[in-house]
């Protein structure tokens, strides 16, 4: 076997991996009359199809999405597929696609789907913890310069009549403070009050919660049929729209970085 091949092997089996999908584009929103700059309904969707790929792949212990992609991050010994960076990628995007036009009718009753969306997808393999949280801060950090511009962008051409093109030359080389002063200023909006999901995008993570069912059972005592509880330990997705860039979300969840 070839050095090469070797060192390609262990960066496969010793390190952290996580699939990233992208998917509908510019026109896919323009067609199916998505709401500018954020359609809760589509974002909604989205969170709900990486709900669904996390039941269905148990070793993925966090999701981070925003606009119209996904990161899912795996446990670091994570055996799912061998490991086979070509089989994690295709299942999980080829699920994701299928759950998003299946559902669809449920968060777009009133639209009807035209054409069928296409997502891509790409295996990301980084060697340590560090390298991990950089990505997904970086990915945040963009969620929210993207918000910042889209939302100035659309008050501008919505509420204050510029074109498109007028609207891309006003914000032409502002910067952050440049965009908050404009949107209090011509539209009275405070950008620190916008919903955190606009702002800082969609995390899902793992939680362990109570789940109490009633069985039917005959008593002991009276051999008559009585309901008892049942009270089981079951991890289920938990939606959070949280900073993931500083410590506090890592410091009170240890276990997602943490070995098995």
């Amino acid at each position: 076997m070839r050095e090469q091949e070797r060192a390609l092997i262990y960066h496969i089996r010793e390190h952290r991996g996580w699939p990233c999908m992208t998917g509908h584009t510019a026109k896919f929103a323009d067609a199916h009359h998505f709401t500018k700059p954020n359609d809760t309904r589509g974002l909604g969707l989205m969170n709900f199809c990486a709900a669904c790929v996390m039941e269905e792949f148990k070793d993925v212990v966090l999701a981070y999405g925003q606009s119209d992609e996904y990161s899912f991050v795996f446990r670091r010994e994570t055996t799912q597929f061998s490991r086979r960076a070509s089989k994690l990628m295709t299942n999980m995007v080829s699920l994701f696609s299928s759950c998003f036009v299946f559902h669809w009718s449920k968060y777009f009753p009133d639209q009807q789907l035209l054409y069928p969306p296409a997502f891509d997808g790409r295996i990301v393999l980084y060697p340590s913890n560090q390298n991990l949280r950089d990505y997904l801060s970086w990915r945040q950090a963009d969620c929210h310069i993207n918000n910042l511009y889209n939302t100035c962008f659309w008050k501008l051409v919505q509420e204050g009549g510029l074109t498109n093109t007028q609207a891309e030359e006003r914000l032409r080389g502002t910067f952050s403070s440049d965009k908050n002063e404009l949107l209090f200023s011509d539209f009275g909006i405070n950008y620190n009050n916008e919903p955190e999901w606009f702002r800082k995008g969609s995390v899902l993570i793992w939680k362990t919660v109570d789940e109490v069912t009633v069985n039917r059972c005959k008593s002991k005592e009276t051999d008559e049929e009585i309901e008892r509880e049942v009270v089981r330990k079951r991890r289920k997705v938990e939606l959070l729209h949280t900073d993931i860039i500083g410590e506090e979300f890592w410091t009170d969840r240890p276990e997602i970085l943490a070995k098995s």
